[in-house]
C-alpha cells in the first residue's frame, strides 16, 4: 500500500506491506495518521483506499503495488488528498478533449561541448 503522506515539510511517499490471499482484491486499510502529519495524536486514524494496482517490478512474482488515496474515517477525502479533487474535475469535464503540446529541446554536442562553443 503506497500513499502520499502529510505536507509538512513536503509531501513524500509512504508505504505499508500487507499479505493478501490469492485472488482477493486489495481492501480498504487504515494507518496512524499522526506519524505522517495527517492527523493529531488524539484522533489519528486514517483510511487507505486502493485506487490502482500493478505488478511489483522489484519483488516480481505475484507481488503487487497498491496505490492508495487517503481518506478520513467517514470515507471523505483527507485534506491532503489532492487526487480526489483531480478525479472530481476529470469526471466533470470527461466530455472535453484535452489540448496540450509537448515541447522538446535538444542540445547537440561535439567533442564533449555544446555544438558551436
Amino acid at each position: 500500500y503506497i500513499w502520499i503522506h502529510g505536507t509538512e515539510p513536503e509531501p513524500l511517499l509512504r508505504s505499508k506491506t500487507r499479505i493478501i490471499k490469492d485472488g482477493k482484491e486489495p481492501e480498504i486499510w487504515g494507518f496512524d495518521g499522526s506519524s505522517t502529519n495527517q492527523a493529531p495524536g488524539s484522533n489519528s486514524d486514517c483510511v487507505l483506499r486502493p485506487v490502482f494496482t500493478c505488478p511489483d517490478p522489484i519483488r516480481g512474482g505475484d507481488n503487487i503495488l497498491v496505490m492508495c488515496e487517503v481518506e478520513l474515517t467517514d470515507f471523505t477525502p483527507h485534506p491532503t488528498n489532492t487526487r480526489a479533487k483531480a478525479r472530481e474535475l476529470a469526471e466533470k469535464y470527461a466530455d472535453f478533449a484535452p489540448h496540450f503540446g509537448i515541447e522538446q529541446e535538444y542540445t547537440f554536442f561535439q567533442n564533449g561541448r555544446p555544438l558551436g562553443w
